[in-house]
């Protein structure tokens, strides 16, 4: 089966995620996949825009919990972080060669890492009622990078209770912040998507894809500096992440935070 699905429709890719017995969690393996099919589209000389979403349930319940969080100390310090080595999420979108523009269309949960995939999107169009959650607050890891994209995409105060509480917030709350562009009624954010698609692909492409270039170059330093000055204190390595990594796995409370 095919972890990541590549459709073209006319100039437009459809890109699903299709890990649905996971709810889509990114395993190393998948967001090696993903990149793989981006690099596809960005290849494609008869696509101009993708859309990004999942089958099943869920766009993503996140990180691959039991693969990427319950690594050994050694493996966590020989790769610098839960992230395999070459399937960091934070190049997917960072890495092309013709900057064109790419809708995530949502629907379900959206949890943790791929709350950032999302947000790195240049536009998003969710299903109404879907439910995001920054999870790395609970687990320990923090939530600088997704305040940093939620603050870079004009999310205002809501970012920092976002960010600080690790709740659950809806897509209408996210489109009330500005953190999207639409909300679709139940069972149409695909064809939201591709009517958003279809303004977008009206435009000459050399045009589109220079703006593109850009706000993605400007949102990558930023989200690499938030990572650079979060990097030495090695969250990953803390008492309170692996406990509440494993009470995850092991479907329990995790037990009172040690602040180590």
């Amino acid at each position: 089966m095919e972890l990541v699905t590549y459709e073209r429709d006319g100039q437009v890719v459809t890109l699903t995620l299709n890990r649905p017995e996971k709810l889509n969690a990114f395993s190393d393996e998948l967001v090696g996949v993903l990149s793989e099919a981006l690099h596809r589209f960005d290849m494609d000389d008869e696509a101009d825009i993708a859309i990004l979403c999942g089958t099943g349930r869920a766009f993503s319940t996140g990180a691959d919990v039991h693969q990427r969080q319950l690594r050994s100390r050694e493996e966590f310090k020989r790769l610098g972080g839960p992230q395999g080595r070459g399937t960091h999420s934070s190049d997917l979108l960072t890495k092309a060669v013709n900057w064109k523009p790419v809708i995530a269309a949502p629907h379900g949960y959206v949890l943790g890492l791929s709350v950032g995939i999302v947000l790195e999107c240049d536009l998003i169009v969710a299903e109404e009622g879907t439910k995001f959650q920054i999870t790395e607050t609970s687990r320990g890891l923090g939530a600088s990078k997704y305040w940093g994209l939620m603050h870079f995409r004009g999310g205002g105060a809501f970012t920092m209770e976002a960010a600080l509480t690790g709740r659950f917030f809806t897509a209408e709350e996210a489109f009330r912040a500005n953190l999207i562009n639409r909300v679709a009624p139940k069972g149409k954010y695909l064809d939201v998507a591709r009517e958003l698609a279809a303004e977008v692909v009206k435009n000459p492409p050399l045009s589109v894809r220079s703006t593109v270039r850009l706000r993605r170059w400007y949102m990558d330093r930023f989200s690499r500096e938030l990572m650079h000055m979060t990097a030495p204190e090695r969250l990953y390595l803390t008492e309170d992440f692996q406990e509440a990594a494993r009470a995850f796995a092991e479907k329990r409370k995790p037990a009172k935070f040690k602040g180590r």
